[in-house]
């Protein structure tokens, strides 16, 4: 792509006088990992590509199902049964083909979570259970990695940014998990769409303020209730 053409395509980030051509530059050369393509991936990765990410990584090891596009944005009907992570590219290089995408079609685990989340600048969690959540989470305390963390269901969503510049950490907050089973999600009790748009579009627009070196509040966690319509910020 010309200089010029660059330039018009983020012109509108460029002009904010706290990102600018620097600020650009930064969002080019980062590298971010995006764990889950579903929910909260789905906007995640749809602003940070087209937002210029230089690299962008995403794992998932699930394939596209129809009761998954209410809200996955990203899939289509006719990539039913397709690999998210393939939707997901296929999606990505569409939008932005600038983009160098990184498919990592297999589940975060003990034996493979440091030697992926190592080759990542910043870490964003869009998973959907706990075991996970906290695996990444004391992986990036370990690896001293920034990581933007959210969750939803029904309604409600959460959003925090963990482990940036020796912030505190998911287990500050919450130093145990539950165990999956006793917790309720969003195949038993569901969500409305626009739900994950919204905590998935907070949770990319505070990975891009780390990028370009924006202030961003720590050891803070942040409640939405949009069925009350209600937001309400919790230190820790």
């Amino acid at each position: 792509m010309k200089k010029e053409d660059h330039f018009s395509r983020y012109s509108r980030q460029i002009f904010i006088e706290e990102i600018g051509l620097e600020g650009q530059k930064k969002i080019k050369s980062s590298k971010v990992l995006v764990i889950g393509a579903g929910g909260l991936g789905s906007p995640i990765i749809q602003y940070l590509a087209a937002a210029g990410v230089g690299t962008l990584g995403v794992a998932d090891f699930d394939h596209v199902e129809l009761h998954n596009l209410n809200r996955q944005i990203i899939h289509t009907e006719n990539r039913v049964g397709v690999s998210k992570v393939k939707s997901a590219e296929t999606f990505v290089k569409e939008l932005n083909h600038q983009i160098t995408f990184i498919g990592i079609e297999e589940k975060i685990n003990d034996e493979n979570v440091e030697e992926i989340i190592s080759q990542y600048d910043i870490i964003i969690d869009g998973s959907d259970n706990f075991s996970t959540r906290y695996l990444v989470n004391d992986s990036c305390v370990k690896l001293k990695k920034a990581l933007v963390y959210g969750s939803i269901l029904g309604f409600s969503g959460q959003v925090s940014v963990f482990n940036h510049n020796g912030s505190k950490s998911l287990r500050d907050i919450f130093p145990e998990p539950p165990f999956d089973e006793d917790v309720p999600d969003c195949d038993s009790l569901g969500v409305l769409g626009a739900l994950p748009g919204m905590i998935g579009s907070m949770m990319a627009l505070q990975a891009l303020k780390i990028i370009t070196d924006l202030p961003v509040s720590v050891n803070q966690l942040t409640l939405v209730d949009t069925l009350d319509w209600r937001f309400q910020t919790i230190d820790f």
